[in-house]
């Protein structure tokens, strides 16, 4: 009887979800007459193949590249015979070549911004259809191009204090529209919706806004809006949610087994904000929910129920539907590229992304095309909507771009000033216990300076300490650093030990990645009882100890001898300098925990200085 009452109720808060969120979905502009001509000509005019292809957006790294190359060639064949409807543009890579079907083998780098606009217009210039094209720019552009902006990752977005979280979320998302535009991106996949309610996600953590269903989804809205002020097309993802999962996805297939009450009230409120906000895209997650569908080993990708029946039908998404990569283990360790494009879009997927092989990903559909296995309607369906894309970013009229205006568009001092507000105000103090932020030492006193490693390998872009060492020394020239890490020899932990007391402060600064391949959250065991050390040594002598956390914040609740704990939620140049300018007092302190801390504090915690 509880079990058909449970049923009922989650129906019922369906509906009543779906009919709320039904009136205030914002309606898009209609296109002029000239683009919905253009979309009724094309549509009739392609051919089979033309139309599968569509449905097909592989990859290329922005790196510079040959007209006169293998790769370029390769890239063209994509184009010329497969038809493909866009390209997903990565940043580059010094350990394999510059198209890169599977990234997670090489060391990524950033790529350049001429590089890729340049690429981009030569594949467009080759394609009967315009190119749209997409990218993973969840941080700004500069997330994965040199030179163009850096903002916070979302969870540091989502420790900034009041309104001013929403309008810097939606300037970042207008920013990187503009910067995105310029070289040729038409769809960003962000922001995210997932709520982060597991501090043992390896995964999303700090790429979520936070744990508070309704601080993300008003955030969510802010970015939606944001891009669709300068013309780019956001994504909502992963949908159904991807925030309560400990598995990573690109190593296995996570499953959430709440009922469908518990996502109405968690999980789908951000999806339904961003639905309302007339957002125009949508990425499936690589994620089982048997409470959605019980076909066992189901992902949402395959999952008709979940793509059609909830997203399509309940929540009234009419946009592009794109799945996640379909590279990432999740999917290749199931079935074979053809049989995932084919149940991707037989589930309702209108894009099928990042296939490890997209010529088997094509030949796999056409077959379903033959077979009835993907009916006419659903080729023609997806094919309409990609098209209705196109048309609305007007790439029907002028599908490249002026390589004249990629330095004007792409980074500078106005863009750059916004990030920098942004990680300012997302510094968060959530312990002071002896009053020692911000410092106040005389220039000349000796300064330890601890940075501590998650473990040393796979930075890519950055030293972690780079930036904030030499800020450091700018205010205090006595400093002394010591970089340490899971393969730091205990004799060594046992010399930082000795000598800290000689010090007339201690400054650590803790770098722990919840990295997409590693399965890594935490520091190691040694590591954690060196701070928790340190942090009771000092205690007698009330020697100023300050402690910032990069990364996952999660990590301070493991150390609770710290008296002093800063987080930025993020890594590199612009969190370690803001994180100086706030140990220092050169800048206020005000952010909010946008997660809770278990053991230690709530949501909305924060200490202003």
């Amino acid at each position: 009887m509880r079990r058909r009452a449970s049923a009922y109720l989650s129906v019922f808060l369906g509906v009543v979800l779906a009919s709320t969120y039904a009136g205030l979905i914002a309606t898009r502009p209609p296109l002029d007459r000239t683009a919905e001509r253009w979309i009724e000509q094309t549509r009739k005019k392609l051919t089979l193949d033309e139309k599968i292809g569509q449905l097909i957006v592989p990859s290329f790294e922005s790196a510079y590249l040959s007209t006169d190359s293998e790769t370029f060639d390769e890239l063209s064949r994509l184009v010329r015979e497969y038809h493909v409807g866009g390209f997903h543009v990565f940043g580059a890579s010094i350990a394999a070549p510059p198209v890169l079907l599977n990234p997670s083998y090489g060391t990524v780098i950033l790529g350049q911004p001429f590089s890729a606009a340049s690429l981009v217009n030569r594949l467009q210039a080759l394609s009967s259809v315009p190119l749209l094209n997409t990218a993973d720019f969840e941080a700004g552009v500069g997330f994965r191009i040199s030179g163009a902006t850096v903002f916070p990752r979302q969870m540091a977005m989502g420790a900034i204090a009041g309104d001013a979280a929403a309008r810097l979320v939606r300037e970042e998302a207008r920013i990187t529209a503009v910067e995105a535009r310029a070289i040729g991106v038409h769809v960003n996949f962000a922001p995210l919706a997932d709520v982060n309610n597991n501090p043992r996600n390896p995964v999303i953590n700090t790429r979520s806004y936070g744990e508070d269903p309704g601080r993300v989804a008003t955030l969510v809205a802010a970015y939606v809006a944001g891009a669709r002020d300068e013309g780019l097309i956001a994504t909502v993802k992963h949908f159904p949610g991807h925030g309560d999962t400990d598995v990573d996805s690109h190593l296995g297939l996570p499953v959430i087994r709440f009922d469908r009450t518990r996502l109405n009230q968690i999980e789908l409120v951000p999806f339904q904000r961003g639905i309302a906000a007339g957002v125009e895209a949508v990425m499936a997650a690589h994620v089982e929910l048997p409470s959605l569908d019980a076909t066992p080993s189901t992902p949402a990708t395959f999952s008709r129920p979940i793509l059609h029946d909830l997203l399509r039908r309940e929540l009234r998404f009419d946009g592009l539907l794109y799945t996640d990569s379909m590279s990432m283990d999740a999917i290749t360790n199931m079935v074979p590229p053809d049989e995932a494009a084919v149940r991707a879009v037989v589930a309702g997927a209108d894009q099928v992304l990042h296939s490890p092989d997209p010529a088997a990903a094509f030949t796999g559909l056409k077959a379903a095309v033959a077979g009835g296995r993907v009916s006419e309607a659903r080729l023609n369906e997806a094919v309409g909507r990609i098209l209705r894309a196109k048309a609305s970013l007007g790439l029907h009229e002028q599908r490249t771009v002026d390589l004249d205006r990629v330095p004007v568009k792409v980074g500078g001092r106005a863009h750059q000033a916004v990030a920098v507000e942004a990680f300012m105000r997302s510094i968060t103090l959530i312990k002071d216990e002896r009053r020692c932020v911000p410092l106040r030492l005389p220039r000349e006193t000796p300064v330890l300076y601890l940075s501590v490693l998650d473990y040393p390998s796979g930075w890519q872009i950055a030293a972690p300490g780079r930036t904030f060492i030499p800020e450091l020394r700018k205010r205090y020239p006595q400093v002394t650093a010591v970089e340490l890490s899971d393969r730091t020899p205990l004799s060594e932990l046992d010399v930082v030990r000795a000598t800290a007391p000689r010090y007339g402060a201690i400054v650590a600064a803790v770098f722990v990645r919840a990295n997409s391949g590693s399965g890594r959250l935490d520091l190691s065991p040694e590591l954690v009882r060196l701070l928790r050390d340190l942090g009771r040594s000092t205690a007698g002598t009330n020697t100023p100890f300050v402690t910032t956390f990069f990364g996952n914040p999660y990590v301070a609740a493991a150390i609770p001898e710290a008296p002093a704990v800063l987080l930025t939620y993020d890594f590199y140049d612009l969190a370690e300098a803001s994180a100086v300018r706030a140990i220092t007092g050169e800048a206020s302190i005000s952010g909010r925990l946008p997660i809770g801390l278990p053991g230690m504090f709530p949501v909305g915690h924060g200490l202003d200085r």
